[in-house]
């Protein structure tokens, strides 16, 4: 058994201490099939190359050995296994552990209970489910790794050290996971367990590590006042690695050492910080930015730039306090994906979001609108690429789209090498450098794509030239209960703070009252809303077509609905929304396409009676006759399939079916269509990003399909933002289910004025018209066109 199995905070303890005996005791409980040469040397330069930082040297080499782990030893698979953790790579590291947890169940036996093993792969498990926020599953992995060192009933110190390394793991799933007073306990546990030696630095360096295993958790839990005591012995016992780690560095070896001053010295620094000791603070994030492989630190880079500009915010610097946030928005925008790796093994993950919030309040206290409005695009590009940073197949237009999506690959290996310690500037640059190429590559073959993948920026004066003649752009973003709207014209940018506390329960309310046509809260509510996010703006909105770019929960809003005492926003302005305004310019160049063929599906077989929409047959066959060029697929022949095949070739899109969208995983939200011998019938938001349309305008006449969740900040990731990716102008989709005999009038006339004008003013006609016979907004105005007019 390979000491390299141990966590970093063991190894930090065991570095400064003899690890030989330690080593001799941990062999000994190995078992299962083994190499001859597998000796005390060949573990020793394992350990080397983890303890020195050499993961890739060590994953290159034992790949090329074992190009199956099922083949592999498992004096192999457990420095594998670290390895994969310490380089992030985690579909790797859940198949190494699932194989080496296939071995120790085969070959334990009672003369080999292979403890250990059963103990780094509960451990490795639990740290990388902190890693990537699963902190539910992290929970019994995390209790399991602590169960069997308790089984093990092992007291030497080192194996005590392993306890404080567990219980902080368990402490910290506990406190995420709103466990508070079990992560209490185990941070109790870390005091009680600690041991007496007469080897007064081994006694030092066991107080230490009592001390830095507890103030994660309790900072965690916002107990801050708790770590102040705890500082001092954890100062000097990170001064003394650093003094260790340094002669590593010197020899160009990132090793676990500078990882635990680098983890050790932010915990000092976040204790100081919260507890409001601002020039303590100051000088310890200050020490921490003054070394290069911090860049390398992804999630707490950006964290240590956060607070420094909270702490220069403090001091009355708001120049030096934007730079910060400035800095810290540059990190998150700088790696498709946001594991926050570093940053949640020690219980601090963030709110990514918060730092766009302060930087913007404070450029439009500064009189700056229009950069404002490029970090609020920034904001909510941001949300968008996070939901979909774990999707691959991309569909992408033209001759060369498999090279162009392969570039989606590289991007996430070269955010991948970024999260990777290295002790080298020249090569931190290096790897940086590639990132940098890569999504220059990108962006200029395929910058639709590119948006998607990461965050692309989009000047004011851009979208103000993309924007009709008679158009005015009214764009919302709110974070807490700071909300802001911001008017944009051709001429100008400006913004206005409204009113926010409150605004959630607002909406939620009108939403609810929305859902009754008796109600007669309706009315009030509705003017209410206008009153918080249309009246103090009213003077400024000149022109009859408004582009809507909501946030958040006004993603549910329907705008329309709105009204003061002259009547409803529908009654004065035709709208349309986008999920943000960068989206203009990935539309701004397609061609509206006027007649045309369209291919409608109704009422598909869901296999349920109970869900079946019995006037949507009607529907679709009546909008079918205003079409020269149709195809009607109704119940089972309305399938998945029949979409993804026929739809390329049709100009109008009509389904009338249900949908859903789970907000846990956005991807898998979407559309039920008919089953086939082919596969199930569900139409899904990955599905949407992996095709390519023809159409001029989507339309979905079903339950909550236009639905959309946002998460960590904004851009719509509902079906509509698919869709328009896909190669669809225009959607058309539905805020909550509509009763269907309203909403088959409304679709007619929809239709009918579409022949006359644009889909914009067509959707306007379309709901006055329903609004004269049904008067209650339930009928009418759940319907939104997102997209081109």
């Amino acid at each position: 058994m390979s000491i390299a199995k141990l966590p970093f905070l063991i190894l930090i303890l065991l570095s400064v201490t003899s690890c030989a005996r330690v080593m001799d005791e941990m062999m000994a409980l190995n078992a299962g099939p083994r190499r001859a040469s597998s000796d005390m040397n060949e573990q020793s330069r394992k350990l080397g190359q983890l303890t020195e930082g050499r993961y890739e040297q060590l994953v290159e080499e034992l790949e090329g050995r074992y190009p199956d782990l099922s083949s592999a030893y498992m004096d192999d698979l457990g420095p594998l296994c670290k390895a994969y953790s310490e380089l992030k790579k985690y579909n790797r590291l859940f198949t190494c552990l699932d194989e080496l947890e296939r071995k120790t169940n085969k070959y334990r036996n009672e003369d080999y209970p292979l403890l250990v093993e059963e103990y780094e792969i509960a451990f490795l498990r639990a740290q990388a489910l902190l890693d990537i926020g699963d902190y539910q599953n992290a929970l019994p992995h995390a209790q399991h790794a602590f169960g069997l060192l308790n089984k093990n009933e092992v007291k030497e110190a080192e194996f005590q050290h392993g306890r404080h390394a567990t219980l902080t793991l368990l402490g910290l799933a506990q406190a995420l996971s709103g466990n508070r007073q079990e992560a209490l306990a185990s941070a109790r546990r870390i005091e009680s367990n600690g041991v007496t030696s007469k080897d007064s630095m081994v006694q030092e360096e066991e107080e230490a590590l009592e001390d830095l295993s507890r103030i994660p958790i309790y900072l965690v839990l916002q107990d801050d006042e708790k770590c102040l005591p705890l500082m001092p012995k954890a100062q000097r016992a990170v001064n003394r690695w650093e003094a260790q780690g340094a002669r590593w560095l010197k020899r160009g070896l990132y090793n676990y050492f500078f990882g635990g001053v680098i983890r050790g010295r932010y915990l000092i620094s976040k204790c100081f910080f919260e507890n409001k000791r601002f020039a303590e603070a100051k000088a310890a994030y200050d020490k921490l930015l003054s070394y290069p492989q911090i860049a390398n630190q992804g999630g707490l880079y950006r964290i240590i730039l956060f607070d420094r500009g909270r702490i220069a915010e403090a001091e009355g610097d708001r120049k030096m306090a934007q730079t910060y946030y400035q800095r810290a928005i540059e990190v998150i925008e700088q790696q498709r994906s946001t594991i926050n790796t570093e940053a949640s093994r020690i219980g601090f993950v963030g709110d990514k979001q918060q730092v766009y919030h302060l930087l913007i309040s404070d450029l439009i206290a500064e009189g700056r609108p229009a950069q404002a409005f490029e970090y609020v695009e920034r904001a909510k590009a941001r949300a968008l690429v996070d939901i979909l940073a774990s999707k691959q197949d991309f569909a992408a237009a033209g001759s060369a789209s498999q090279q162009i999506v392969s570039l989606v690959t590289e991007i996430d290996q070269a955010d991948q090498d970024l999260r990777v310690p290295v002790s080298s500037s020249e090569e931190s640059r290096r790897r940086s450098a590639r990132g940098v190429q890569v999504k220059a590559n990108l962006r200029a073959a395929a910058p639709e794509l590119a948006s998607l993948v990461m965050v692309t920026e989009t000047a004011s004066g851009a979208v103000q030239a993309l924007l009709e003649p008679d158009e005015t752009l009214l764009e919302y973003y709110y974070h807490d209960d700071d909300l802001y709207a911001f008017v944009v014209t051709r001429e100008r940018v400006q913004a206005v703070k409204l009113p926010g506390k409150g605004l959630l329960a607002d909406v939620e309310e009108f939403r609810k009252s929305l859902e009754d046509p008796k109600s007669d809260e309706t009315k009030a509510l509705s003017q209410k809303l206008y009153g918080r996010l249309v009246q103090p703006i009213a003077g400024q909105l000149a022109t009859k077509r408004l582009l809507i770019v909501g946030h958040g929960i006004l993603h549910y809003l329907p705008f329309a609905a709105l009204s003061d005492d002259a009547g409803y926003l529908a009654d004065r302005y035709s709208l349309r929304l986008l999920p943000s305004a960068s989206v203009l310019q990935f539309l701004k160049g397609r061609q509206a396409q006027k007649g045309g063929s369209l291919l409608a599906f109704g009422n598909p077989d869901l296999g349920d009676r109970r869900l079946d929409l019995k006037f949507a047959e009607d529907e679709v066959q009546t909008i079918a006759r205003a079409f020269p060029n149709t195809k009607v697929l109704l119940r089972q022949d309305a399938t998945k399939n029949a979409f993804k095949t026929l739809g390329p070739q049709f100009t109008y899109l009509h389904l009338a079916t249900h949908g859903k969208f789970d907000p846990d995983a956005p991807l898998k939200s979407g559309l039920f269509l008919a089953g086939d011998a082919q596969g199930e019938g569900f139409l899904s938001l990955g599905d949407l990003y992996s095709m390519r349309l023809n159409a001029e305008l989507v339309t979905l006449s079903a339950c909550e399909t236009g639905l959309g969740k946002v998460s960590n900040g904004d851009d719509v990731v509902g079906l509509t933002r698919g869709f328009l990716y896909a190669g669809s102008n225009s959607i058309v989709a539905s805020l909550w289910e509509v009763d269907d005999l309203a909403t088959s009038l409304l679709m007619t006339e929809f239709y009918a004025h579409l022949k006359k004008g644009d889909k914009q003013e067509a959707l306007r006609q379309a709901q006055l018209a329903t609004k004269a016979k049904y008067p209650h907004p339930y009928y009418w105005a759940a319907f939104q066109l997102t997209g081109l007019p």
